[in-house]
């Protein structure tokens, strides 16, 4: 029977639910909007499957494949600019519906709710696009995944590293034709949080909002956009370090507690394929940089590399070496720190409201700008 006794050992990725053979296991919601597990004792039959599956219990297993990285561009252009970075997504995407394949990813439903689903052709894998800076969640996914394997059909899964380990021990059987593909994550926040955001929105504008986007490229690739639609056909557009949903993320204020020491993350992953931006690509590779976006894919095991030399026709890359992909990218191998007033934040913004908590417990003192002033001075001094 899995035991949560401190809520940084769950990532709450379904895992455990989803392999119960009794259904005794079910996730609920807790005040600050995250997932975990609640066990019905009179059900359990002590089968330990709970525990053998959970991807926090149980470290990954030793791999003897090197890690390969590339920095890539889709040659499509139209649809490198409505993804979040190079596009690369969408080419593994049609290459998997391509072969009869079912290709599973996380998209907004028409209540903002961030949901994993899956899609059977290359149209609706669009609603798969695009950065979400949020936890989705599994739903019956795991299940899903394990049905269409059993159909003798190809699967493409993309989630956060936890969600791609979850599933692998909940499948606990190597499967051919599944192909697992994980996006480095910085860190989840709150769904219940990010509800709060779009309805403090949605008061503002005197209307719902429709859609969402965090990584829009109207102003290139590097200073991405914030975007709302909203059902009056208005638009709200943001830098992301304006944005005061982005400001709270990128300072960790209400990340998930397993996001502070990610056991997921790592050059060890379970995935054949790690998607991320390549930030630093205009120093390493210039010639790969036009500012529309610079994929870096990490290959983690053989199969990986069968299917990245299969699309490579799609792509324009060039192989590069690790060191340097991590040194503009820490969330490959590094877990965020948390923000010393996170527990404060979740105390009052429910009382005094969304933005004007993230700005109080953001807010920069005195010493911190001056010093930041002087910086910004002497860079130009030195130009």
């Amino acid at each position: 029977m899995i035991i949560i006794d401190k809520k940084e050992n769950c990532c709450g990725c379904r895992a455990c639910e989803s392999i119960c053979p009794q259904n005794a296991i079910k996730m609920e919601e807790d005040n600050e909007g995250f997932l975990y597990p609640i066990i019905e004792k009179s059900l359990c039959i002590n089968c330990g499957l709970c525990e053998k599956c959970c991807p926090i219990i149980n470290s990954k297993p030793n791999k003897s494949f090197e890690t390969k990285a590339f920095a890539c561009i889709n040659k499509d252009d139209i649809n490198r600019i409505a993804s979040s970075s190079g596009g690369m997504f969408l080419i593994l995407a049609e290459y998997t519906i391509n072969l009869g394949g079912v290709v599973f990813g996380a998209a907004f439903n028409s209540k903002m709710e961030l949901k994993h689903s899956y899609a059977e052709n290359v149209n609706d894998c669009k609603k798969f696009m695009g950065s979400k800076y949020l936890q989705s969640d599994i739903n019956k996914t795991y299940f899903q995944v394990k049905k269409f394997l059993g159909e003798d059909r190809y699967v493409l899964f993309t989630g956060t590293p936890c969600q791609i380990h979850g599933l692998k021990n909940y499948l606990r059987i190597e499967y051919k034709k599944l192909l697992l593909v994980d996006l480095v994550c910085y860190g989840v926040p709150s769904p219940k949080v990010f509800k709060k955001y779009i309805n403090e929105m949605e008061i503002n504008n005197n209307t719902k909002v429709t859609e969402a986007y965090f990584r829009k490229k109207n102003i290139g690739w590097k200073l991405y956009t914030v975007s709302l639609k909203f059902a009056n056909n208005i638009e709200y557009k943001n830098t992301f370090n304006k944005d005061i949903f982005m400001k709270g993320f990128l300072k960790n204020l209400y990340l998930r507690p397993s996001c502070y020491n990610c056991k997921s993350n790592g050059l060890d992953r379970v995935s054949d394929i790690t998607i991320a931006d390549y930030w630093g690509i205009s120093t390493k590779h210039p010639e790969m940089d036009d500012n529309k976006g610079t994929s870096l894919l990490l290959i983690n095991s053989e199969k990986g590399l069968i299917v990245f030399n299969k699309i490579e026709n799609n792509i324009k890359y060039i192989e590069t070496d690790i060191e340097s992909a991590l040194k503009c990218n820490p969330s490959i191998i590094t877990s965020v720190k948390p923000n010393k007033n996170r527990n404060k934040f979740f105390s009052n913004y429910e009382k005094i409201g969304f933005s004007k908590t993230v700005n109080k417990y953001t807010k920069r003192n005195f010493l911190k700008r001056v010093i930041s002033f002087i910086k910004r001075v002497k860079k130009k001094l030195f130009r």
